[in-house]
Protein backbone atom coordinates (compact mmCIF):
# COMPACT_ATOMS: atom_id res chain seq x y z
CA UNK A 1 0.00 0.00 0.00
CA UNK A 2 2.84 2.39 0.91
CA UNK A 3 4.45 1.69 -2.45
CA UNK A 4 1.29 2.50 -4.40
CA UNK A 5 0.62 5.68 -2.44
CA UNK A 6 4.20 6.87 -2.79
CA UNK A 7 4.25 6.25 -6.53
CA UNK A 8 1.22 8.51 -6.84
CA UNK A 9 2.81 11.16 -4.59
CA UNK A 10 6.02 11.16 -6.61
CA UNK A 11 3.98 12.12 -9.69
CA UNK A 12 1.75 14.61 -7.88
CA UNK A 13 4.68 16.35 -6.20
CA UNK A 14 6.08 17.25 -9.63
CA UNK A 15 2.91 19.18 -10.53
CA UNK A 16 3.09 22.84 -9.36
CA UNK A 17 -0.64 22.96 -8.71
CA UNK A 18 -0.47 20.00 -6.32
CA UNK A 19 2.58 21.17 -4.36
CA UNK A 20 0.64 22.70 -1.46
CA UNK A 21 -1.51 19.61 -0.98
CA UNK A 22 1.47 17.29 -0.95
CA UNK A 23 3.36 19.64 1.39
CA UNK A 24 0.73 19.11 4.07
CA UNK A 25 1.83 15.47 4.18
CA UNK A 26 5.47 16.35 4.88
CA UNK A 27 5.52 15.43 8.62
CA UNK A 28 4.10 11.97 7.83
CA UNK A 29 6.53 11.47 4.94
CA UNK A 30 9.48 12.45 7.13
CA UNK A 31 8.48 9.85 9.71
CA UNK A 32 8.37 7.20 6.96
CA UNK A 33 12.14 7.61 6.66
CA UNK A 34 12.44 6.18 10.17
CA UNK A 35 10.90 2.78 9.52
CA UNK A 36 10.86 2.13 5.78
CA UNK A 37 13.59 0.61 3.68
CA UNK A 38 14.61 -0.29 0.17
CA UNK A 39 12.69 1.25 -2.70
CA UNK A 40 10.31 3.12 -0.40
CA UNK A 41 13.09 5.27 1.10
CA UNK A 42 14.01 6.51 -2.36
CA UNK A 43 10.37 7.33 -3.12
CA UNK A 44 9.94 9.30 0.11
CA UNK A 45 13.12 11.27 -0.58
CA UNK A 46 11.97 11.97 -4.14
CA UNK A 47 8.64 13.39 -2.94
CA UNK A 48 10.36 15.57 -0.33
CA UNK A 49 12.91 16.84 -2.86
CA UNK A 50 10.22 17.61 -5.45
CA UNK A 51 8.62 19.93 -2.88
CA UNK A 52 11.76 22.06 -2.56
CA UNK A 53 13.36 21.59 -5.99
CA UNK A 54 13.73 24.98 -7.68
CA UNK A 55 11.41 26.53 -5.11
CA UNK A 56 12.55 28.87 -2.34
CA UNK A 57 9.87 27.69 0.05
CA UNK A 58 11.10 27.75 3.68
CA UNK A 59 11.17 24.47 5.57
CA UNK A 60 9.45 24.71 8.96
CA UNK A 61 11.48 24.27 12.14
CA UNK A 62 9.96 20.89 13.18
CA UNK A 63 10.44 19.40 9.69
CA UNK A 64 13.97 20.82 9.33
CA UNK A 65 15.10 19.43 12.70
CA UNK A 66 13.58 16.01 12.09
CA UNK A 67 15.11 15.76 8.62
CA UNK A 68 18.50 16.87 9.96
CA UNK A 69 18.28 13.99 12.43
CA UNK A 70 17.07 11.29 10.03
CA UNK A 71 19.02 12.05 6.85
CA UNK A 72 22.70 11.55 7.91
CA UNK A 73 22.29 7.79 8.54
CA UNK A 74 21.11 7.50 4.93
CA UNK A 75 24.36 8.98 3.57
CA UNK A 76 25.87 5.50 3.89
CA UNK A 77 22.85 3.59 2.57
CA UNK A 78 23.67 0.61 0.35
CA UNK A 79 22.03 2.26 -2.65
CA UNK A 80 23.76 5.06 -4.58
CA UNK A 81 20.45 6.69 -5.55
CA UNK A 82 19.34 6.93 -1.90
CA UNK A 83 22.77 8.28 -0.90
CA UNK A 84 22.57 11.03 -3.50
CA UNK A 85 18.99 11.99 -2.64
CA UNK A 86 19.62 12.08 1.12
CA UNK A 87 22.78 14.21 0.77
CA UNK A 88 21.07 16.61 -1.63
CA UNK A 89 17.99 16.94 0.62
CA UNK A 90 20.21 17.58 3.65
CA UNK A 91 21.84 20.43 1.73
CA UNK A 92 18.40 21.87 0.90
CA UNK A 93 17.38 21.66 4.56
CA UNK A 94 20.40 23.79 5.50
CA UNK A 95 19.59 26.26 2.73
CA UNK A 96 15.82 26.56 3.22
CA UNK A 97 15.29 26.13 6.96
CA UNK A 98 13.60 29.21 8.41
CA UNK A 99 16.07 31.55 10.12
CA UNK A 100 15.06 30.65 13.66
CA UNK A 101 15.75 26.97 12.86
CA UNK A 102 19.36 27.51 11.86
CA UNK A 103 20.70 27.97 15.38
CA UNK A 104 18.86 24.80 16.45
CA UNK A 105 20.18 22.95 13.41
CA UNK A 106 23.82 23.56 14.28
CA UNK A 107 24.22 20.53 16.55
CA UNK A 108 22.92 18.19 13.83
CA UNK A 109 25.08 19.93 11.24
CA UNK A 110 28.22 19.59 13.38
CA UNK A 111 27.71 15.83 13.55
CA UNK A 112 27.09 15.64 9.81
CA UNK A 113 30.57 16.99 9.04
CA UNK A 114 32.46 13.71 9.35
CA UNK A 115 29.93 11.54 7.45
CA UNK A 116 29.97 14.06 4.61
CA UNK A 117 33.76 14.29 4.76
CA UNK A 118 34.16 10.51 4.48
CA UNK A 119 31.69 10.34 1.60
CA UNK A 120 33.71 13.03 -0.12
CA UNK A 121 36.17 10.14 -0.60
CA UNK A 122 33.51 7.92 -2.20
CA UNK A 123 34.56 6.11 -5.37
CA UNK A 124 31.35 7.25 -7.06
CA UNK A 125 32.13 10.77 -8.28
CA UNK A 126 28.50 11.92 -8.04
CA UNK A 127 28.34 10.97 -4.35
CA UNK A 128 31.76 12.53 -3.72
CA UNK A 129 30.80 15.84 -5.34
CA UNK A 130 27.36 15.95 -3.65
CA UNK A 131 29.09 15.38 -0.32
CA UNK A 132 31.60 18.18 -0.94
CA UNK A 133 28.81 20.63 -1.83
CA UNK A 134 26.78 19.70 1.26
CA UNK A 135 29.91 19.95 3.39
CA UNK A 136 30.55 23.42 1.97
CA UNK A 137 27.02 24.47 2.91
CA UNK A 138 27.44 22.99 6.41
CA UNK A 139 30.73 24.83 6.96
CA UNK A 140 29.07 28.06 5.85
CA UNK A 141 26.14 27.59 8.24
CA UNK A 142 28.62 26.96 11.08
CA UNK A 143 30.62 30.04 10.03
CA UNK A 144 33.78 27.96 9.65
CA UNK A 145 35.59 30.08 7.08
CA UNK A 146 38.71 27.94 7.42
CA UNK A 147 36.76 24.86 6.31
CA UNK A 148 34.99 26.78 3.54
CA UNK A 149 38.35 27.86 2.12
CA UNK A 150 39.85 24.37 1.93
CA UNK A 151 36.61 22.93 0.56
CA UNK A 152 36.57 25.49 -2.23
CA UNK A 153 40.17 24.64 -3.08
CA UNK A 154 39.47 20.91 -2.68
CA UNK A 155 42.10 20.02 -0.07
CA UNK A 156 40.60 16.99 1.71
CA UNK A 157 43.91 16.02 3.32
CA UNK A 158 43.77 19.19 5.50
CA UNK A 159 40.18 18.77 6.66
CA UNK A 160 40.77 16.69 9.80
CA UNK A 161 43.50 18.90 11.22
CA UNK A 162 41.53 22.04 10.37
CA UNK A 163 38.32 20.71 11.96
CA UNK A 164 40.02 19.67 15.19
CA UNK A 165 42.24 22.72 15.53
CA UNK A 166 39.19 24.81 16.49
CA UNK A 167 37.10 22.01 18.00
CA UNK A 168 39.55 20.05 20.20
CA UNK A 169 36.94 19.34 22.87
CA UNK A 170 35.04 17.11 20.45
CA UNK A 171 38.07 15.00 19.51
CA UNK A 172 36.81 11.91 21.38
CA UNK A 173 33.31 12.21 19.91
CA UNK A 174 34.67 12.67 16.42
CA UNK A 175 37.02 9.69 16.79
CA UNK A 176 34.14 7.49 17.96
CA UNK A 177 32.04 8.73 15.06
CA UNK A 178 34.82 7.75 12.64
CA UNK A 179 35.25 4.17 13.90
CA UNK A 180 32.33 2.59 11.94
CA UNK A 181 33.84 3.89 8.70
CA UNK A 182 36.78 1.51 9.20
CA UNK A 183 34.44 -1.20 7.87
CA UNK A 184 33.26 0.78 4.85
CA UNK A 185 33.26 -1.25 1.61
CA UNK A 186 35.12 1.68 0.03
CA UNK A 187 38.90 1.57 0.51
CA UNK A 188 39.37 5.36 0.14
CA UNK A 189 36.79 5.87 2.91
CA UNK A 190 38.61 3.41 5.21
CA UNK A 191 41.88 5.22 4.55
CA UNK A 192 40.29 8.61 5.29
CA UNK A 193 38.84 7.25 8.55
CA UNK A 194 42.22 5.88 9.66
CA UNK A 195 43.97 9.15 8.92
CA UNK A 196 41.33 11.13 10.77
CA UNK A 197 41.50 8.86 13.83
CA UNK A 198 45.27 9.30 13.88
CA UNK A 199 44.86 13.09 13.85
CA UNK A 200 42.10 13.02 16.49
CA UNK A 201 44.24 10.76 18.68
CA UNK A 202 46.78 13.53 19.14
CA UNK A 203 44.09 15.58 20.86
CA UNK A 204 43.04 12.70 23.14
CA UNK A 205 45.89 12.62 25.66
CA UNK A 206 44.56 11.41 28.99
CA UNK A 207 41.65 9.52 27.37
CA UNK A 208 43.23 6.09 27.86
CA UNK A 209 39.99 4.08 27.64
CA UNK A 210 38.82 5.78 24.44
CA UNK A 211 42.26 5.42 22.89
CA UNK A 212 42.29 1.70 23.71
CA UNK A 213 38.84 1.25 22.17
CA UNK A 214 40.09 2.84 18.95
CA UNK A 215 43.22 0.65 18.98
CA UNK A 216 41.11 -2.48 19.47
CA UNK A 217 38.70 -1.58 16.66
CA UNK A 218 41.62 -0.99 14.28
CA UNK A 219 43.15 -4.35 15.28
CA UNK A 220 39.84 -6.07 14.51
CA UNK A 221 39.48 -4.54 11.04
CA UNK A 222 38.56 -6.92 8.24
CA UNK A 223 41.70 -8.11 6.37
CA UNK A 224 42.60 -5.39 3.91
CA UNK A 225 45.04 -4.26 1.23
CA UNK A 226 48.72 -3.74 2.03
CA UNK A 227 48.30 0.05 1.91
CA UNK A 228 45.43 0.06 4.40
CA UNK A 229 47.22 -2.44 6.68
CA UNK A 230 50.28 -0.19 6.74
CA UNK A 231 48.16 2.87 7.52
CA UNK A 232 46.34 0.94 10.27
CA UNK A 233 49.65 0.03 11.93
CA UNK A 234 50.84 3.64 11.74
CA UNK A 235 47.58 4.86 13.29
CA UNK A 236 47.83 2.35 16.13
CA UNK A 237 51.38 3.51 16.85
CA UNK A 238 50.21 7.12 17.05
CA UNK A 239 47.40 6.17 19.46
CA UNK A 240 49.72 4.06 21.63
CA UNK A 241 52.25 6.87 21.80
CA UNK A 242 49.54 9.28 22.99
CA UNK A 243 48.27 6.65 25.43
CA UNK A 244 51.63 6.27 27.21
CA UNK A 245 52.02 8.32 30.39
CA UNK A 246 54.04 11.47 29.88
CA UNK A 247 57.47 11.52 31.47
CA UNK A 248 57.67 13.41 34.74
CA UNK A 249 59.76 16.59 34.85
CA UNK A 250 62.32 14.77 37.01
CA UNK A 251 62.80 11.93 34.55
CA UNK A 252 63.13 14.42 31.68
CA UNK A 253 65.82 16.25 33.63
CA UNK A 254 67.66 12.97 34.25
CA UNK A 255 67.57 12.16 30.53
CA UNK A 256 68.90 15.63 29.69
CA UNK A 257 71.62 15.37 32.35
CA UNK A 258 72.64 11.91 31.09
CA UNK A 259 72.79 13.19 27.51
CA UNK A 260 74.91 16.14 28.66
CA UNK A 261 77.32 13.82 30.49
CA UNK A 262 77.68 11.64 27.37
CA UNK A 263 78.27 14.72 25.26
CA UNK A 264 80.83 15.96 27.74
CA UNK A 265 82.75 12.67 27.58
CA UNK A 266 82.73 12.76 23.78
CA UNK A 267 83.96 16.33 23.74
CA UNK A 268 86.66 15.47 26.27
CA UNK A 269 87.80 12.57 24.08
CA UNK A 270 87.92 14.87 21.08
CA UNK A 271 90.08 17.39 22.95
CA UNK A 272 92.49 14.66 24.12
CA UNK A 273 92.77 12.80 20.81
CA UNK A 274 92.71 15.61 18.26
CA UNK A 275 89.89 16.56 15.84
CA UNK A 276 86.73 14.43 15.64
CA UNK A 277 84.59 14.37 12.49
CA UNK A 278 80.90 14.92 13.00
CA UNK A 279 77.94 14.63 10.67
CA UNK A 280 76.11 18.01 10.45
CA UNK A 281 72.84 16.10 10.16
CA UNK A 282 73.55 14.11 13.33
CA UNK A 283 75.10 16.53 15.86
CA UNK A 284 76.69 15.04 18.97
Amino acid sequence: MHRLVLRGLVLLSKAPGMADGVRSLTPSLVELLWYTGGELVGMVLSVLINQVQDRDIPISTPNALRLAELLPPLFGYDNIHVQLLSIYLFQKVMELAVDKSKQLLKTHVIYSLLPLFFHWHHENQDVAEASRKALLRAAGLLKRRDLVKLLKTEQPWRFGECLLEKDKRRAVEYACQALPYLESPQEPVREAALRFIGIAGRYMRGQRVELQVAINVIEDMTPDSAAVKSLALQTQEILRAVQRPQSSPGSSSLKISSRMRRTGRLLSGTAAGGQRRTDPGNPV
